[in-house]
């Protein structure tokens, strides 16, 4: 799928930027906002969007130059005892971004309410790994539920609709969608059990970053993450709806306000440090690392 940028029309020419996604959805409105609101464009770049593309391999060969990726994406490269020529250099997430739906009408929710339901988990390695250490924060264990893997999110959301479990682990604005349609009802936000982590970041080949298109990528990024994280809701949704076809404007309002409100956007584009420790210790919890990985091995300053 290609989404290609609003023209905008000025006396020096247009570089093409191609940009990368590994999951696409409201989460990420500070890049996508960057898109649709003309601030790669007022640098100089027009941007084409390719979501769903393998990131690693398309950024390495120079197909892309930036990608939508996570940090914790590149760890098994260094358990490995290899390197990597991609670097993460600004944050779009500074929070987990998934929801547990609970089937029904809103009521007021605990985490312990979790024991004896059957959950839908997001099985994809990161978002799995962080509903597992919020299980530990509220020293809940996980065998006091169900957990089900009904595959891709669009399967999830297919069994879940088709009345299989009684929470659905997802990414917004899916939980907010089925909250408008009375499906379900949004219990509570597993970034707000976390807390700050190094989440989902922006992503390129360390000699791309070294280029006058890096830094005016980034110049044109960091002012739209800036206006996404205080911006009125329903600006912010207007601005991506085009992005996310099928979704009342609504349900993006919602799910922008209620990322917003867990602080995914705070702060610059540099990766916090202690953002990284904490994704650390979610990943050595969780077994999918084995040592603390140097935060240079994987990260880079922004080009700004």
């Amino acid at each position: 799928m290609l989404f290609a940028a609003a023209k905008f029309h000025y006396a020096r020419a247009m570089e093409t930027i191609r940009i990368g996604a590994l999951r696409h959805s409201a989460f990420y409105s500070p890049l996508l906002v960057a898109i649709a609101g003309g601030y790669l464009a007022r640098e100089g770049l027009e941007p084409i969007y390719e979501p769903g593309t393998p990131v690693d391999a398309e950024l390495t060969a120079g197909r892309l130059h930036v990608a939508q990726s996570a940090v914790a994406a590149h760890f098994r490269v260094l358990e490995a005892g290899e390197q990597t020529p991609l670097a993460h250099f600004a944050q779009i997430n500074a929070r987990d971004g998934f929801f547990l739906a609970l089937r029904g009408k809103g009521a007021r929710f605990e985490w312990p309410q979790l024991a004896g339901k059957t959950v839908l988990i997001d099985h994809f390695f990161q978002p799995l790994a962080m509903f597992r250490y919020a299980l530990h924060r509220k020293g809940i264990a996980p065998a006091a539920m169900h957990w089900v893997n009904a595959g891709e999110p669009v399967a999830m959301e297919r069994a879940f609709r088709a009345g299989q479990g009684d929470v659905l682990h997802a990414q917004g604005p899916l939980p907010q969608q089925l909250e408008y349609e009375g499906v379900a009802h949004v219990a509570a936000a597993v970034g707000a059990a976390i807390g700050p982590i190094a989440f989902s970041s922006l992503c390129a080949r360390r000699d791309w970053l070294r280029t006058p298109m890096a830094g005016a990528f980034t110049r044109g990024y960091a002012k739209a993450r800036a206006f996404v994280a205080t911006a009125p809701p329903e600006q912010i949704a207007a601005s991506i709806g085009d992005f996310l076809p099928g979704i009342e404007s609504a349900v993006l309002v919602r799910t922008v306000a209620a990322y917003q409100a867990l602080g995914c956007w705070e702060g610059g584009v540099e990766i916090p440090r202690a953002n990284y420790d904490t994704l650390l210790d979610v990943f050595l919890f969780d077994g999918g690392i084995t040592r603390r990985h140097d935060y240079a091995a994987l990260i880079a300053p922004p080009p700004l």
